[in-house]
């Protein structure tokens, strides 16, 4: 009902970035290992009301995408 972790849309972007290097000559070995930056945080009202369970104003006001 509630999830925090990495926005894929960045990630696929970074390795497309990365997959045109490797195509235009660099070695993968030298390129820099990068971690993620941008996380997102998904709340599912509807299971969440399911379950009988309430999510305080206060997540659900700092959730990037709120599933009803």
């Amino acid at each position: 009902m509630i999830s925090y972790g990495i926005d894929d849309d960045t990630v696929y972007r970074q390795a497309g970035i990365y997959a045109g290097r490797i195509l235009k000559g660099e070695k993968p070995a030298d390129l820099p290992v990068q971690q993620p930056t941008t996380f997102k945080l998904v709340v599912n009202l509807k299971t969440a009301e399911a379950l009988g369970l309430t999510i305080p104003p206060s997540i659900l006001a700092r959730a990037d995408e709120v599933i009803e």
